[in-house]
């Protein structure tokens, strides 16, 4: 047998934060040393941050890198790791992985296939290094070989796959495979979205299986930029097994897991496949670097995993959503310095879904970290006692306003109220009537006509919501606090959302997110909750509610999909035309054939508006605050989804729909 105890590491990294990204990968190296471990996989451009964005070209940033792996290397001590930064070279940057052995750069691996999709952007400022080629670089006194390298450690053969290497079709490790590589290791800056766990997963088993591997997977954790969330999924492989794998959305800074793998035992059981023909002549003593080094005896040991419940849950897109959400806000928060959230609370379902979301942070962070470490991680001068029970951390955090006008309900003025009582928000109630009046009145003197509701309906309703704008600001800047807009994805697609009211605040964490979904998930916190906490069954006077924007008289029974149309079908709709870039005819096929219930000319009006009001609304999704992003398929144009300001509204396209229905009504 040959064991070693290796181990992979999530970091939740900050870009460009020199100081505590280091703290954070030298108490990595620490951990891993008390453990024993002999090989350790940091995640990728662990030393920089992932999300420096255009920072990445800035030559001071590439020195410091370098600066900072160098202060980093007495700590490598006795250690096999490798650590991520861009490296400047023959006028371009690479994004790459150096090894270190026994505190000594041994060699850096370049990324070959960038990430260039949806939130991702690494062609603008990396290069894709080339397949089979080589160089070198001059660094810390010795020249150090650049490229597609393979390293021999002491006999253990160990090669790499950076992150996007290894979701392509041709990926590097069918090279390493027949050169012949015991262990592949696989820094990894890979977000989080709905369904991506199951799939990360099977990359990394079948990479350990497919290649005769173990397969280290060490990945990024929390909110490290500000949109982006990384469930700090690290894995470890062998033979075709998951040995260890990190606990997802920790509040922890680093998480770290180890085993033990027989490397013999991946060699023989490869040895058995017979379509393994492995490279033995070519160009070997090019590509691998050899390093005489001392790997550890060690005694083996079990590889069972201990299950975590809610990975197993039914619910398990309601788990992953809210634990997200949780951490991006936990992040976002003591990343910003803020000093709490601000949510104008309308006793609807979105602003109720945003404070229901905070003070689970809270229990959340409770459970994981205690009190006194949750206290100590965030704003120093909060306030929180290092001892608060949980209700207190909420008040202390979570501000909730209801502004009612004469339009508002005793109905939602109620429930904002209950919901806010049940969570432990500090609530308020503001009655902004008056300055609604005040600004209809000025603007009817400045016209010199009344406005009404039959020839000014939308500036009427919009005021009232632009008018609750200015009071939650105010809060939220005398209190220090970030404050949370609460528009969704559903509005967002069609513009059915208040610029400068309900879209006011420095965060949307759920603009990515549809009304749909929501609205089933406040059903599940109300009946049931994530695993570990309590539901919350106030929300009971939220979820018996039809959606409603309550800018209009009560006479007028105003409704969100009155308005619009159903938040079903809505969602729908923009699947097929955004998602999946069909033209607004294919779209009312694909309806009709799934929504029956719905009359023939009126889905095709339904159809058509959407298409009309989409075209239209762009301007505002460009205004939105910054979003979360949990679905890979969301209607951001700074990460996922670029369109138009000004386009043709799908003129023709809606001729030939309309020219449909008639041949066919």
């Amino acid at each position: 047998m040959k064991l070693l105890r290796v181990a992979v590491a999530s970091l939740n990294q900050t870009p460009l934060d020199w100081v505590g990204n280091q703290r954070r990968i030298v108490e990595a190296l620490q951990l891993a040393r008390s453990h024993d471990v002999a090989l350790l996989c940091l995640p990728e451009l662990c030393i920089t941050g992932y999300g420096c964005e255009d920072a990445f070209l800035a030559p001071d940033v590439h020195k410091t890198a370098l600066s900072v792996l160098g202060e980093i290397l007495p700590h490598t001590a006795g250690l096999v790791t490798c650590f991520g930064l861009p490296l400047a070279l023959h006028k371009a940057v690479y994004n790459t992985c150096c090894l270190v052995v026994d505190a000594a750069v041994v060699g850096f691996v370049c990324k070959r296939a960038l990430a260039g999709d949806g939130i991702h952007y690494e062609p603008r400022w990396f290069k894709p290094w080339p397949k089979g080629k080589r160089s070198s670089i001059h660094l810390l006194g010795q020249d150090i070989k650049v490229g597609d390298l393979i390293f021999d450690v002491s006999g253990v053969r160990i090669g790499f796959e950076i992150c996007e290497d290894a979701w392509m079709a041709e990926r590097p490790a069918t090279e390493l495979a027949l050169k012949a590589a015991d262990i592949i290791l696989n820094p990894s800056a890979s977000h989080f979205a709905f369904d991506k766990h199951a799939v990360r997963s099977r990359l990394v088993i079948e990479g350990s299986r497919a290649f005769g591997v173990s397969y280290l997977y060490a990945n990024l954790l929390g909110n490290e930029a500000g949109r982006i969330i990384y469930d700090g999924d690290s894995l470890i492989a062998s033979c075709g097994k998951i040995v260890a794998a990190s606990r997802r959305f920790s509040f922890e800074e680093i998480q770290m897991v180890d085993a033990v793998i027989d490397v013999e035992l991946t060699r023989s059981r490869y040895s058995w496949v017979s379509s393994n023909q492995p490279q033995l002549f070519g160009d070997d003593n090019e590509c691998c670097v050899v390093v005489e080094s001392s790997w550890p005896d060690i005694l083996p040991e079990s590889t069972e995993q201990s299950e975590v419940k809610w990975e197993n849950s039914p619910n398990l897109r309601f788990e992953e959503f809210t634990r997200a959400v949780c951490l991006g806000l936990f992040d976002y928060l003591r990343k910003s310095r803020s000093k709490g959230f601000v949510v104008s609370l309308s006793g609807g379902a979105d602003s109720s879904a945003l404070s229901c979301l905070v003070a689970m942070l809270v229990w959340l962070g409770h459970k994981e970290l205690g009190a006194r470490r949750f206290a100590e991680r965030l704003v120093p001068d909060l306030g929180l006692s290092t001892e608060s029970p949980e209700r207190d951390s909420v008040h202390a955090l979570l501000t909730t306003v209801y502004q009612s006008t004469q339009n508002s309900s005793n109905t939602t003025r109620d429930a904002a109220r209950m919901l806010a009582h049940a969570i432990g928000a500090n609530h308020l109630e503001l009655d902004v009537d008056a300055l609604v009046n005040d600004y209809r009145k000025l603007i009817e003197n400045a016209l010199g006509r009344p406005l009404t509701w039959e020839r000014d309906d939308l500036a009427l309703q919009n005021i009232q919501a632009r008018a609750r704008a200015p009071g939650v600001w105010m809060i939220a800047n005398v209190t220090g606090a970030l404050l949370l807009a609460t528009s969704n994805r559903s509005e967002a697609a069609v513009g059915y959302a208040t610029m400068d009211g309900d879209t006011a605040g420095g965060l949307s964490p759920i603009a990515g997110i549809d009304k749909a979904f929501i609205r089933r998930w406040l059903v599940w916190l109300r009946d049931d909750g994530p695993q570990g906490l309590n539901p919350i069954p106030e929300l009971s006077v939220v979820t018996s509610q039809v959606p409603t924007a309550e800018l209009r008289p009560a006479a007028a029974e105003q409704t969100d999909e009155g308005d619009l149309m159903p938040y079903e079908l809505l969602d729908a709709i923009e699947r097929a035309a955004i998602r999946d870039k069909r033209s607004p005819l294919d779209v009312f096929l694909l309806m009709r054939a799934s929504f029956e219930k719905y009359e023939f000319l009126q889905l095709a009006l339904w159809v058509e508006r959407f298409f009309r009001l989409w075209a239209r609304n762009q301007w505002k999704r460009e205004r939105y605050a910054p979003s979360f992003h949990v679905d890979d398929a969301n209607l951001d144009p700074k990460t996922w989804c670029r369109f138009p300001i000004l386009s043709g509204g799908f003129e023709r396209e809606l001729a030939e729909l309309r020219q449909y229905v008639e041949r066919h009504r």
